[in-house]
């Protein structure tokens, strides 16, 4: 593998958070588990495996919509890839990995209930993605009308439009993403069998359009070069990139500055702009540069015109979706060593890579390893400090040793070494060596995206559960985000402490409640014996949250509180509440 830095457009920032989001968002475990129930038939398992909760209920589709609608659908969902729609789902980044919040992805539109109300009579298959950035990973999958819809097809920005991107999330079209990425003969920045070119064998000048692929790179070197207008040129691009002469000048952007940091696809825009107006999606498409400024693309006569224009002008005309504009992520990563060919998703390796195979075949991230031992400087040596049976740090020190530094950290003395290394892995507080650092957070990143079976399994290789992330949530306190059936009581005989608190003095059962854990794992921490009069460093009370958050399922717990706890949190909480709801 060539490794070299980002592209000027592929932040190192983002870079990092897209590797992250490779290796922990969807597991090799979910993929394999989603193919085989998807195989046999079990489209509603294979969404199950992918922590995909489904609100489709096919008879009652029948009975409203009709026969042909119904089918329709369920030949879709048949043909659902759940794990590989998670794989190409839109992310936060700039430092999370997780899904980006609030967004519609529409995967396909079927015949209008009633066409005579207009496309408000349209249903979809669509996703939502969570609400939260800290909470569960858990995507819906829905059928119904869009709200935000304007005119058929043309959605508000929280929407993303995939219904001509089937090869995202559709088994019987994900070979199509070779054609997206690049077309057939060899891939940008690739050679024939799969591997990054090194940087002198790229283009030096314009090769001429005979080389697609050599043109692609051309225009790419260009535009991470900061010769915006150059590379819409050699792209064969009509652009005028002069602002917008609407609104306060200190309101205006810069077209320029704004586009130099999409990661497009010059060479691909008129082709995919033209399929779609031959789908009849409409003639004139929009890219969102900033929250000021869009770029409105037109076919023409002789190839293709782009001109920036304000929101103003953009007011109507769909949003050319996002999959069909920019450079795939995964090309972008494999260019500079972000991931390995064998860790990409099965499907998307096959249809990136037909015919090639890296050593050991393409399954999907790695699954968690055994941690090493880690070197730490004690007393003047160097000791390794490791994992053993059971779940515990071990260390080169006798016990009676390392009784007496419990003793003398119990009394407020300070200590060093492994011992420090043993109290800020159970706190949270100080600093670890760099390679525990890492293990601790590839522990907490399979938390954040759901992989309870590689938690469990960093657990059977002997990862100590007594560990504390830096904001001093432990792994009683991310149970929201997992299976807790497996774990809780595994935590518990552990001796984890129901009470502790993160830095925001919030326990376990707090974030369960306020970042949307489920009623069965609330229930499981109360019959745990978790104490309800707690409040957080707002002085909000459980009761508070269950109402702020409008957790209508646990009313249960915030009539319990107010019964038993009546002076549990701040009164001024509930006039804020009230006067929001009045408001509303």
């Amino acid at each position: 593998m060539n490794r070299r830095t980002a592209p000027a457009c592929f932040s190192p920032e983002e870079a990092a958070s897209r590797r992250r989001v490779r290796r922990y968002a969807v597991p090799r475990h979910m993929i394999e588990q989603a193919a085989e129930r998807r195989t046999a038939g079990d489209w509603r398992g294979a969404c199950a495996a992918a922590l995909a909760d489904v609100d489709i209920d096919l008879a009652e589709i029948t009975e409203q919509c009709g026969q042909d609608v119904s089918a329709a659908l369920e030949d879709d969902l048949r043909h659902l890839v759940p794990d590989l729609l998670r794989w190409h789902l839109p992310r936060l980044l700039h430092g999370w990995t997780t899904l980006d919040t609030g967004r519609t992805v529409v995967l396909a539109r079927y015949r209008p209930v009633r066409p005579d109300e207009g496309p408000r009579s349209t249903p979809y298959l669509y996703v939502d993605t969570p609400p939260m950035r800290q909470g569960p990973q858990r995507v819906t999958l829905r059928f119904g009308t869009l709200g935000d819809e304007g005119p058929a097809g043309v959605f508000g920005s929280t929407t993303d439009d995939w219904r001509y991107a089937r090869h995202l999330w559709d088994a019987r079209h994900t070979a199509e993403l070779r054609e997206h990425a690049g077309g057939p003969g060899r891939l940008p920045f690739f050679d024939a069998e799969g591997r990054p070119l090194a940087p002198d064998a790229l283009p030096s000048s314009d090769p001429g359009p005979g080389d697609a692929a050599a043109r692609a790179e051309w225009v790419t070197l260009l535009h991470e070069r900061g010769e915006v207008a150059e590379a819409f040129a050699a792209a064969g691009i009509d652009a005028d990139l002069t602002a917008p002469a609407t609104g306060p000048r200190w309101y205006r952007s810069d077209p320029v500055t704004a586009v130099g940091r999409l990661a497009l696809d010059h060479t691909r825009l008129e082709r995919e702009i033209r399929r779609l107006r031959g789908e009849g999606v409409g003639d004139r498409f929009l890219i969102s540069a900033d929250w000021r400024t869009y770029l409105l693309l037109e076919p023409t006569a002789t190839g293709l015109a782009l001109k920036a224009v304000d929101r103003d002008e953009a007011e109507g005309l769909p949003l050319l979706p996002e999959t069909l504009w920019r450079r795939l992520p995964d090309l972008d990563l494999l260019r500079v060593g972000g991931i390995e060919p064998e860790h990409l998703h099965p499907l998307v390796g096959a249809a990136l890579f037909p015919g090639v195979r890296p050593e050991g075949g393409i399954g999907g991230p790695p699954g968690p390893d055994a941690p090493p031992p880690v070197r730490v400087r004690c007393r003047g040596e160097w000791h390794e400090v490791g994992f053993r049976p059971g779940g515990l740090l071990r260390m080169p020190h006798s016990d009676e040793e390392q009784q007496r530094e419990r003793a003398l950290r119990a009394f407020g003395g300070d200590v060093a070494g492994c011992f420090a290394v043993e109290q800020t892995w159970a706190s949270g507080e100080g600093r670890l060596p760099k390679a525990l650092h890492a293990q601790r957070r590839d522990l907490f990143l399979r938390a954040q995206h759901g992989d309870t079976e590689g938690v469990l399994r960093l657990l059977d290789m002997g990862v100590d559960p007594r560990v504390c992330a830096a904001s001093g949530r432990s792994l009683l306190h991310v149970l929201n985000l997992l299976d807790h059936e497996p774990l809780l009581p595994r935590l518990l005989a552990a001796g984890l402490d129901l009470e502790v608190r993160d830095a925001e003095a919030r326990t376990p059962l707090f974030v369960a409640v306020a970042e949307r854990g489920s009623r069965a794992l609330v229930e499981a921490l109360l019959d745990a014996g978790a104490r309800i009069d707690v409040e957080d460093h707002m002085e909000m009370s459980l009761a508070h949250v269950v109402r702020r958050y409008r957790r209508h399922d646990l009313a249960f717990l915030e009539k319990r509180v107010r019964e038993e706890h009546p002076d549990a949190g701040a009164d001024w909480w509930d006039d804020h509440m009230d006067s929001l709801e009045d408001d509303e």
